[in-house]
């Protein structure tokens, strides 16, 4: 290793952390609040050999900086960083460990699992000894990049409306890597992703957001890899600014190529939406590597015992809570947030285990200094942030109780709907959920579109194993079936996994439909588990994490036999789209609007009557519509089907029930819209006022009722 010539080195600037240049030379800028010395090390063009280690000559409030000309972009280089190894005062310092700038842009190779990426000699078990062995060889290596790219036009963030969002959850590698009309050597990719192929697949189905799995640079666990498997899902990041080189086709061009693919979403109209992880790392806790932050500064960017330092607070359940309550850590989240917005043209995030983000010492606070900076920071304003409320710390589980202006996962919907659709809930219990949770989202403020409505996601069964599956079949994991949740409130209709059995295979099939409609039609913001709408299966694995295997990739097999289910799919989300009384920003009450005479909502009976009290408390009543008036939001110039009056019949009943088409004001006859008992019946068959419908058993209808003739709105 030689050194570089200190005559060129210049003091450069604190204001750009990270690796920046500037078309001249790279700015180096690291955060440091108990460090002593700070080094950059520069890499030869295969990242292995180790050529230049420079002192950043400069410290300023609190920053270590330097300047070096004729670094260009490409050069591979990491942080060796000089301080005090004292664990029991929360500092892990260790000059012999290469370290992951926090605010590198790109990131190449792999992290091998050696013992010399550890602080201490891992060999002993004892985290207060010191290691002198070198990790560089061991370790991946940050990427200067140049910043530029020509977005030829693309039209930047999409700001989908929130009443019109529908999001789509997927895996950027698992979405394309048996698809059929993907080039062979772009499946699995960022390239993948962005072929025209799959853009116009998604965008057929009527959703507007694509919600990706982590794709942040992570790690993958050594005890994984001891068992031949990987961390699949992502959440395990190390690098908040990187998109991660294993999912692009041209690795030293990763950062372009995923901005090549989001502009081919936002070509068609799609949002892009982030699943991101801020709350823990991929360092563990005291027993973990040093990898990144904690070598550069520990007591300040993880959470530590008060009165343990050398233990970590694991609210997360991996090892470790990044410590959100220290400035220059919110600093770093926020800069990472904007850099994805500004820069990547990304449009939302959906931020895992956000709770633990909002938790200052004393606990979970809507006012913590995290939701303080994303509700006035400009750039995050504009764009969709979910939280997923809830972590395994201390008052943890939070639904509800974010600020104005957040959505968040609503696992409660998922529950009830699961629940009622295998004959566990009353209808009390689903009519809250099918009208966006007022009971938990309608205060402060907030709109119905705060509810995030889902059945399933990456974490636990897809649909079509919710009505497959009792038990949960995770023994490809290698834990003896021991991981994952047991409460599933899944029904699999008699019969546990696949069956030749018809009749169980045409419920299972209603069943899915049903839950679909459920989903869709419900007040509230759908979001819907990439495969499901053609019956995705992974064999009744629910906690796939770590099935990079067709276990976890779609099968485009079975997408060719599911048309119907895609096709019922679209039915759905076009409806949607259409009629605005089922996607109202403003929560359905049920009370009665004396200026234009109407109620949003009114639930009816089997008989086409108002639900009176005895009607809900009426165990046995699995029945019931759901009546929707769109006069009730019309405050302009109607336009077509605003003021529609929908009708959404729930049958949880097993056998069939005689429904009576309820009367409605100044309205015509009934027209149905969708019957999940005959999912391609596209004849929208005419019914009077008072008719009967005979609602199959375990269906879901919906009804329409336009009004005689177009008016203004009161």
């Amino acid at each position: 290793m030689s050194e570089v010539n200190r005559s060129r080195i210049k003091e450069g600037t604190p204001n750009a952390l990270g690796a920046s240049w500037d078309g001249k030379g790279t700015n180096f800028a690291l955060f440091s609040a108990n460090a002593k010395k700070v080094e950059v090390c520069l890499f030869d063009s295969t990242g292995g050999k180790e050529i230049e280690r420079v002192e950043l000559p400069e410290y300023t409030n609190q920053i270590f900086h330097g300047y070096l000309p004729d670094v260009p972009p490409g050069t591979f280089y990491g942080y060796r960083v000089h301080g005090p190894y004292e664990p029991e005062a929360g500092h892990r310092f260790n000059p012999n460990k290469l370290l992951l700038d926090p605010y590198a842009r790109a990131h190449a190779g792999e992290l091998t699992w050696d013992p010399s990426v550890f602080g201490y000699k891992m060999e002993t078990g004892d985290d207060l000894t010191f290691d002198e062995r070198d990790s560089a060889a061991f370790m991946p290596k940050c990427v200067v990049v140049d910043p530029n790219f020509d977005w030829q036009g693309e039209p930047g963030r999409q700001s989908v409306p929130w009443d019109h969002t529908i999001t789509y959850e997927t895996h950027v590698k698992g979405f394309t890597r048996l698809h059929p009309k993907v080039r062979q050597d772009l499946r699995g990719t960022y390239a993948g992703l962005g072929q025209k192929p799959v853009v116009d697949y998604i965008k057929s189905l009527g959703v507007t957001s694509v919600e990706l799995l982590p794709i942040h640079t992570f790690i993958n666990d050594d005890f994984l890899l001891n068992r031949d498997l990987v961390n699949y899902w992502g959440y395990n990041t190390i690098g908040f600014f990187a998109p991660d080189p294993r999912y692009a086709s041209d690795v030293p061009n990763s950062l372009r190529e995923f901005k090549e693919m989001v502009a081919r979403f936002h070509d068609a109209g799609l949002e892009v939406i982030l699943d991101v992880v801020y709350n823990h790392t991929a360092e563990g806790n005291e027993k973990g590597a040093t990898l990144s932050f904690k070598g550069i500064d520990n007591a300040s960017y993880y959470r530590l015992l008060p009165d343990q330092k050398r233990y970590y607070i694991n609210d997360t359940g991996t090892g470790n809570t990044v410590n959100l309550s220290h400035p220059r850590v919110i600093q770093m989240v926020a800069d990472s947030l904007r850099y994805w917005v500004q820069e990547m043209h990304i449009d939302g995030f959906r931020f895992d285990l956000g709770t633990i983000l909002a938790r200052e010492p004393h606990g979970f606070d809507e006012q913590s200094g995290f939701l303080k900076v994303c509700g006035q920071d400009p750039v995050l304003q504009q764009v969709k942030l979910i939280a997923e409320p809830w972590d395994c710390g201390p008052g943890g589980y939070q639904v509800g109780g974010f600020p104005a202006g957040w959505a968040e996962w609503n696992d409660t919907f998922r529950d009830t709907v699961r629940d009622f659709w295998r004959g566990e809930a009353p209808a009390t219990a689903l009519a809250p959920r099918l009208s966006a949770s007022g009971d938990k989202f309608n205060h402060s403020g907030r709109r119905a579109w705060a509810s995030v409505n889902f059945i399933t996601a990456h974490d636990g069964f897809t649909l079509n194993d919710t009505v497959t599956y009792n038990e949960k079949h995770n023994e490809a994991n290698g834990e003896d079936n021991k991981d994952g949740h047991s409460d599933n409130r899944s029904w699999n209709c008699g019969v546990e996994g696949e069956t030749e059995d018809e009749a169980i295979n045409e419920l299972r099939a209603r069943q899915i439909r049903n839950m679909l409609a459920t989903l869709i039609l419900s007040q509230g913001t759908p979001m819907i588990l990439a495969g499901d709408e053609f019956g995705r299966t992974q064999e009744g694995n629910n906690n796939a994490y770590c099935q990079d295997s067709e276990i976890s990739w779609l099968n485009w097999d079975i997408q060719e036999k599911g048309q119907s289910l895609i096709r019922f799919t679209q039915k759905l989300t076009g409806l949607r789209h259409k009629y605005p009384i089922l996607r109202r920003t403003r929560f359905l009450t049920g009370e009665y609007n004396e200026e234009l005479g109407v109620k949003d909502v009114t639930w009816i009976n089997a008989n086409g009557s108002e639900m009176q009290a005895a009607d809900w408390e009426d165990a046995n009543m699995k029945c019931f519509g759901m009546l929707m008036d769109g006069r009730a939001q019309v405050t302009g110039i109607r336009k077509r089907g605003q003021d529609a009056t929908l009708l959404m019949v729930i049958n949880g009943y097993h056998d069939a029930v005689e429904f009576t088409l309820p009367e409605t004001p100044g309205g015509k006859g009934w027209t149905l819209l969708v019957d999940s008992n005959m999912p391609d019946d596209d004849e929208q068959a005419s019914f009077e006022v008072g008719g009967v419908y005979q609602a199959t058993g375990r269906s879901v209808l919906v009804f329409l009722r336009e009004p005689e003739e177009a008016t203004p709105a009161a």
